[in-house]
């Protein structure tokens, strides 16, 4: 599997972020998308999934499901965690594998693995800001897809909490996935980088 963009632009609010921008990403890979504040980063992972419209260029990828189009192969982890602040951890691992669709995982592995076991019934609301990230995780593990996209996943993350992170996204590109991360910080994985914006 391989996803790649050609001759990418992007315009935000009338402003052009980039253009003539390539990238490649194959399965078992890791792009680390780095620059500075507004250079397009989290853009360009909104473009990928689908989120916003291209101005120009194209996006392809190879060696999918054929049946499904980019976005349904792509999980979207954004800044804001994607919860119902009422509905409890479980319930909200619920919901996003029933609205999500494929074949769901057990939630209470899902919340096992980012360390969460003892949240499972308290409602999302209560839950700490690294809690809630985590909980955002767990949802990258509720409905397998083969492409993570990331923005800035290790924000509000604690020490342990990075290092399990970590350990999950080894497995998921052992697994043959595929994950293009915005970041500030190392992911803790081996990642090519891709820059955008200059940083002078």
């Amino acid at each position: 599997m391989r996803l790649s963009g050609r001759g990418l632009r992007c315009v935000r609010g009338g402003r052009e972020l980039f253009s003539g921008l390539d990238f490649d990403a194959a399965a078992g890979e890791a792009l680390a998308v780095v620059g500075p504040n507004g250079a397009g980063k989290t853009s360009l992972l909104r473009l990928i999934g689908g989120l916003l419209a291209l101005e120009a260029g194209s996006i392809a990828l190879d060696g999918g499901d054929a049946e499904l189009t980019l976005a349904e192969q792509a999980h979207y982890l954004g800044h804001r965690d994607a919860m119902k602040p009422a509905l409890t951890a479980m319930e909200n691992l619920a919901f996003w594998a029933e609205f999500l669709g494929g074949v769901p995982a057990d939630p209470a592995e899902c919340l096992a693995a980012v360390g969460l076991s003892h949240a499972a019934a308290l409602p999302a609301g209560f839950l700490s800001a690294g809690q809630r990230r985590r909980l955002s995780i767990a949802r990258l593990l509720a409905v397998r897809r083969p492409i993570w996209l990331l923005d800035e996943p290790t924000s509000a993350l604690d020490l342990a909490s990075q290092r399990i992170f970590a350990g999950l996204m080894t497995a998921h590109l052992g697994g043959g996935g595929m994950i293009i991360a915005a970041t500030h910080a190392p992911l803790g994985i081996v990642a090519r980088e891709l820059r955008i914006g200059d940083e002078s």
